[in-house]
């Protein structure tokens, strides 16, 4: 069996493989740099992982880890010019180095090389590896729009947000794994199985990521607070809201929309309500149980658990866990 280092190296060396025309350079350019902006290769590795709870022989797999990668910086092209963000793992955006028209096309030459790869599969297993490859991808776009939809509603409940972020982040995590799950032979049930893993996973990291934003710090790589100046609606915000009684809301919501005020006294200001309302310990317990309900579902697959220790210190590590 493969080290989890050793899958990360394999997918890397797999990418920096990946040969693109010359020309025309502002299509396949864009596509080199984004897929050369490193990352956590979060999806590929579940594909890896998932594949070797079922079978030794992970470089078959490859290709669909590949697939996920660039479908997911796919995404990013396109959610950074609806974001409009200048900057993206520390770098210039594509739309901010080349221009929206280049983003969006490239993009696009994304998702088709994603399918490509794809095509790239034992042709026995790949129209249900392209069932599940759909699925996710609507999946993922149903979640961007709730997203986009929920920056013109005033009010946004939890269970909305909860369902928004299982599209949007945790939708690609189980595609992840299931395409992974298939491909090395396991069963429909252990498909189902692992998919939920990856959904109670994928719900603990963004609510983590929400959570980080406002109280983590700023050694992580981006400054705190920044969901807070930009008015995002994320986990704090709406549970805050839920709780809060009608002047604390319309407290909220009038700091929340102050764009003159002094961003530091801002971010301070509104962290104070969400202390008021206890919203850091709930949003901490949210993530406890849904790590802990993530690892229970890969205590129930028909495999020994060693061949799930590899999944499990990976999701151990992406929650900044030891153990």
């Amino acid at each position: 069996m493969y080290t989890n280092d050793q899958l990360q190296s394999l997918i890397e060396n797999y990418l920096a493989q990946a040969e693109f025309p010359a020309e025309p350079e502002l299509l396949y350019a864009p596509i080199a740099y984004s897929l050369s902006g490193g990352g956590k290769r979060l999806r590929p590795m579940l594909v890896l992982l998932s594949h070797a709870v079922f079978s030794d022989n992970v470089q078959q797999a490859l290709p669909a880890a590949g697939a996920v990668e660039v479908f997911h910086n796919f995404t990013l092209l396109h959610d950074d010019i609806m974001d409009n963000a200048a900057i993206r793992r520390g770098k210039p955006s594509v739309h901010a180095k080349w221009g929206r028209n280049v983003a969006i096309l490239s993009g696009d030459a994304m998702l088709i090389y994603a399918y490509r790869l794809l095509s790239m599969l034992p042709a026995a297993q790949v129209p249900q590896v392209l069932a599940t490859f759909d699925t996710m991808a609507l999946e993922v776009c149903e979640g961007q729009q709730y997203d986009m939809d929920f920056e013109q509603k005033q009010k946004v409940s939890v269970v909305e947000y909860m369902h928004m972020i299982e599209l949007k982040t945790s939708a690609l995590l189980a595609g992840s794994v299931q395409i992974g799950a298939l491909l090395g032979g396991a069963s429909e049930e252990d498909c189902r199985k692992l998919r939920r893993f990856a959904i109670e996973l994928g719900l603990a990291f963004q609510l983590q990521d929400d959570l980080l934003d406002s109280y983590g710090d700023q050694r992580l790589g981006k400054a705190i607070g920044g969901d807070i100046l930009e008015g995002k609606k994320t986990y704090l915000v709406v549970t805050a809201m839920s709780r809060a009684d009608e002047a604390t809301r319309k407290e909220l919501r009038a700091l929340l929309a102050d764009a003159e005020m002094d961003p530091q006294k801002k971010i301070a200001a509104v962290k104070a309500v969400f202390d008021r309302l206890d919203v850091p310990h709930l949003a901490e317990q949210q993530i406890e149980l849904r790590f802990e309900r993530a690892l229970a579902q890969l205590d129930t697959l028909s495999v020994d658990a060693a061949r799930t220790a590899p999944l499990r210190e990976f999701a151990a590590g992406l929650m900044g866990r030891t153990k």
